[in-house]
């Protein structure tokens, strides 16, 4: 199982980790080899993330809130099981210059030139 969001926030990064950028390819092959839970935050891009990944990033809740377990492992709800994640990715849109998408509302496909992608690899403890 993988974690997707639009971002990651870095004050959950508490053991060592490894992130690299990677492609849009990468990520949906990835997605299709493993079930992907999401904590897509941000609502105004979710169709255009859907239209470029080819399935939908939807979160299970709205707005769902990341913790660490005891390992530092950042762990999401599914359902009634908490699930911790050493593999997660974080694909954020890359606007035309200039634009900033007003609060709450959808971003036009057309203000997105591209998209970046990471993946974050939490490291075993030593």
């Amino acid at each position: 199982m993988i974690l997707l969001g639009s971002t990651f926030p870095l004050t959950l990064i508490r053991r060592p980790v490894r992130i690299v950028p990677a492609t849009l390819d990468e990520l949906r092959e990835r997605s299709a080899e493993a079930e992907v839970l999401s904590f897509w935050g941000h609502a105004n891009t979710l169709a255009a993330a859907e239209a470029i990944l080819g399935f939908d990033p939807t979160p299970g809740e709205q707005r769902p809130a990341l913790r660490l377990n005891e390992a530092q492992l950042p762990v999401l709800r599914k359902g009634d099981t908490e699930v911790a994640f050493s593999e997660v990715w974080v694909l954020s849109p890359t606007y035309a210059p200039g634009y900033r998408p007003e609060i709450g509302a959808e971003v036009p496909i057309d203000k997105i030139i591209a998209w970046q992608v990471l993946r974050i690899t939490f490291e075993p403890e030593s």
